[in-house]
């Protein structure tokens, strides 16, 4: 119980409330629905719809512009796509670009030592970031970083095979299991292990960082 409480508020931590999976996840669907009764044309307007009104939603709520407008962005590139190739399955183009990018970006990460799932802690906590690169830190995001990059070479491969044999079905189906519900048990696994990993590597926790504490250290036991 008190486990699932801690994990719980890492997840608002994490988030903020700023990001919402609904802005991905919705759009695509209601393409796929909306394409298979009324066609292409009837099927892009839907989904354009959706993304507008989760803007409009966000600017309401005074949310960032940026996570506002990249939804938007993002399926008005879509579209596009769509219109060039004429197969419905160009709209998930866009995601496969992404997806490509952000596997790109994560093994580049380990490979200079700096690795991202660091940086994305970094940004939500606001940490020091030199705590990150401890010798006796740095090990457990590396880690991490590393299930990841294998969670997204994965979902890349499938998504790709389906986009090559134009399953466009299959397509969608991946794409929401490995969102959400995926990213979420990713996770949990990632705080569950990196906490425990921090305590196996016995470096200084953020406080003890930053007061300069001498080793032995008590390592940090929360947050990740």
């Amino acid at each position: 119980m008190l486990k699932s409480r801690e994990l719980l508020d890492e997840f608002r931590t994490v988030f903020a409330g700023q990001n919402s999976f609904l802005d991905a996840i919705l759009p695509p669907i209601i393409f796929l629905l909306v394409n298979g009764l009324a066609g292409f044309q009837a099927a892009m307007g839907s989904a354009l719809f959706v993304s507008v009104l989760f803007a409009i939603v966000r600017i309401i709520r005074k949310q960032s512009l940026l996570y506002a407008f990249t939804g938007v962005g993002s399926v008005l590139a879509a579209i596009g796509i769509v219109w060039l190739l004429g197969k419905s399955e160009g709209f998930f183009l866009p995601g496969l670009v992404s997806g490509s990018t952000t596997l790109l970006l994560t093994i580049a990460s380990l490979l200079i030592r700096r690795p991202m799932v660091a940086w994305t802690s970094y940004l939500a906590r606001r940490w020091p970031l030199d705590w990150y690169w401890h010798p006796q830190v740095q090990p457990a995001y590396s880690e991490v970083t590393f299930v990841w990059a294998l969670f997204f070479a994965a979902r890349l491969l499938l998504q790709f095979s389906f986009f090559e044999s134009s399953q466009v079905n299959s397509l969608a189906i991946i794409n929401f299991i490995t969102g959400w519900p995926a990213t979420i048990l990713l996770l949990i696994f990632s705080y569950l292990y990196g906490t425990w990993r921090l305590a196996q590597l016995r470096g200084p926790s953020v406080e003890e960082f930053r007061n300069e504490t001498p080793a032995p250290w008590q390592s940090q036991r929360r947050g990740f």
